[in-house]
């Protein structure tokens, strides 16, 4: 992650959180003027632990999270939450790394990544952040990635 170029480091930053202050910029405006509306990011547990392999990949998605919490103190009067779901697999990033060893040490036992993705496990909460029953909640990070985070290395 040191050795990271600024190119490289401002291209993901760019891609992952720049992007969502935009939409935000111009979707929250209209959500005000309705009087609903949810802003929903999804992130990457990556953003709540340290990595060897997606070091800058995860200053990003804390900066989601970071983001989705100055939204309520800046004037977003809905909900306003992110979703850390499960970052790339490691392992097309690296041969016979963390990737390999993952699913055994999650309690769920598996990925929450292509092939193993299944959008029904995230569509819940993304539902939930969408709807009247998350009227209350707001500049909150919800994880669902399977217990990785609970899960010893």
């Amino acid at each position: 992650m040191l050795d990271i170029t600024d190119e490289a480091f401002d291209k993901i930053m760019a891609s992952n959180v720049k992007s969502n202050i935009w939409l935000c910029k111009f979707a929250i405006p209209p959500m005000a003027e309705r009087g609903n509306g949810s802003v929903v990011i999804v992130s990457s547990i990556g953003g709540l632990r340290g990595s060897t392999v997606i070091g800058a990949y995860g200053i990003s998605k804390a900066a989601d999270f970071a983001l989705c919490a100055a939204l309520p103190a800046n004037g977003a009067r809905r909900a306003c939450a992110s979703i850390a779901s499960r970052p790339p697999r490691q392992d097309r990033l690296r041969p016979r790394a963390v990737g390999k060893r993952r699913p055994p040490q999650t309690p769920l036992r598996h990925h929450a990544v292509a092939p193993d993705r299944r959008p029904d496990e995230i569509a819940g909460a993304v539902a939930y952040l969408g709807s009247e029953a998350s009227s209350f909640m707001t500049g909150q990070t919800i994880v669902v990635d399977g217990g990785v985070t609970t899960a010893s290395a």
